[in-house]
Order: structure tokens, then C-alpha cells, then sequence
């Protein structure tokens, strides 16, 4: 499996608008956060996005995402959703609808945020996005992967996470009920929340994230989610071994 990072930044991304902090203004690329999102690379070459940030256009220009086919959804929030209308470059190309996954609630807020999409008095052809929405319910199968989705807590909305055989991918969480944790179990790379020092209701602190991580054991944790208050190169040489920031672009393999 191959992971590509296309954002790890928060709702408002870095910079931010308006703002000329050191993380704002720093010349580091890995200071330089789009909207969070996920592709997946399977084994057998199925290709998976996670969420579709508000900036699906220029990531997909920027690390060379040519095709689509299916969409995992985390949640509905809209820096994980309003980037959706940019699928229909994959439509046209794959001449045909991508499957779009996600809990019951998240399905629904698609389906209004998105209404023309669905609309039988919209115009069809190149304007909308041909989506088809499916329910997750349990553990499936993409290609030759299982999947299996998380539940987590983000505030006190339920949204889900993924784990795609020894991965997982767990943002916009701030906590993880007893339940879940088993489904933790074994994982090997995990991606998990991590906004800034300072407590939030609905997304871990660093110091938080740390100690999640370390429950999970995982070979590897990498942080997304990230705020300014987090610079990469700083954030990164204080926290543990076999633990780190993620940044736009990077590229991990199982």
C-alpha cells in the first residue's frame, strides 16, 4: 500500500488568512498545510481518496492523482466534503460514477450540501459530478483490502475512522470509545489527530495524541490536523521516537 498526504492542515489551513506568525511566514514547505486528506494506492492498484477537502483541485495537480475509485468519507464537516464537485475530471475520464462511502449522517448532509448533483432538473453531462452513495455499515472489502471503519468522537459527534488492513487513519477525533480500540490492534502506520498545545473540544492536543499513539503501539504515528501553532521542524524534534508530524506530500509505503 502507498499513502500520499495530500493535506494535513486544519479546517483553516497554513497559513493562515490574515495571520503573520513565524508558521504563517516560514519558508519550510512542510509548514505549508492544505486541507486533510488521504489517497491510498492499494495492492492491487484500487485507488482511494479520504474525504475530499475544499482544496481537491490543487492537490491532485500537485502530486499527479490522474484516478479515482471510490471515496472513503470521514465525516461532513466541509474542509473534509466541499472539494466533491472536483471529481468530475475522474468521471469524464473513467466514463463513469465513483462510489462514495460514508456512516448514514454524513450520506445525507452529501446529499443536500450536493443537492443538484441529484436533482433531475439539473442539466446532466460535464457540470455535475456522478456520484453513486453507499452506506457504511461494517467491515468491507476494496479489492483485495479489508476495511474496516473506526468509530471514533469528534467532540460529541460520532464520525468514523478507517483502517485499511495495518493502517489507520484516525483525524478529527478527541476521543476513542472502548469499543474501538480493538479494532486498533495490530496496526502498523497510524495517522491520527493532533491540532495544537492548547485543549479543544472536539480535536486531541499534541500531548494528547502522544499518549494515544503510544496506547495504540503502532510501528509508526505520524500527526495530521495540524494548526500553526505546530511548527513542523520544532514540533517534530520533541516528540518520541517512531512518532512525527505528517506534511503535504509525503508519501509513506507498507
Amino acid at each position: 500500500m502507498r499513502v500520499t498526504f495530500l493535506g494535513t492542515g486544519t479546517s483553516s489551513g497554513v497559513p493562515v488568512v490574515g495571520c503573520d506568525c513565524a508558521t504563517c511566514r516560514s519558508d519550510d514547505p512542510r509548514d505549508r498545510r492544505w486541507r486533510p486528506s488521504i489517497y491510498l494506492e492499494l495492492s492491487d492498484r484500487t485507488r482511494v481518496l479520504v474525504d475530499t477537502s475544499p482544496d481537491l483541485r490543487s492537490q491532485a495537480l500537485a502530486f499527479g492523482i490522474t484516478g479515482l475509485d471510490v471515496i472513503l468519507f470521514t465525516h461532513s464537516h466541509a474542509d473534509h466534503v466541499m472539494g466533491l464537485d472536483d471529481v468530475r475530471p475522474f468521471n469524464y475520464r473513467q466514463r463513469g460514477s465513483i462510489p462514495c462511502l460514508g456512516d448514514a449522517s454524513t450520506l445525507a448532509a452529501l446529499r443536500r450540501m450536493f443537492a443538484y448533483a441529484w436533482d433531475p432538473s439539473t442539466p446532466k453531462g460535464g457540470g455535475v459530478p456522478r456520484l453513486r452513495l453507499l452506506e457504511v455499515t461494517g467491515p468491507f472489502c476494496l479489492g483485495r483490502s479489508e476495511v474496516v471503519p473506526v468509530p471514533v468522537y469528534h467532540g460529541t459527534r460520532p464520525i468514523l475512522g478507517y483502517r485499511v488492513d495495518a493502517f489507520a487513519y484516525l483525524t478529527d477525533c478527541s476521543a476513542i470509545p472502548e469499543s474501538s480500540w480493538p479494532l486498533l490492534a495490530g496496526v502498523e502506520v497510524l495517522v491520527l489527530d493532533a491540532l495544537r498545545h492548547r485543549p479543544h473540544p472536539t480535536h486531541f492536543t499534541l500531548e494528547e495524541a502522544v499518549e494515544v499513539a503510544a496506547r495504540i503501539g503502532a510501528r509508526q504515528t505520524y500527526f495530521t490536523h495540524m494548526c500553526h501553532d505546530l511548527p513542523h521542524a520544532e514540533t517534530c524534534a520533541a516528540l518520541p521516537a517512531g512518532v512525527t508530524l505528517a506534511h503535504d506530500g509525503l508519501v509513506v509505503e507498507l
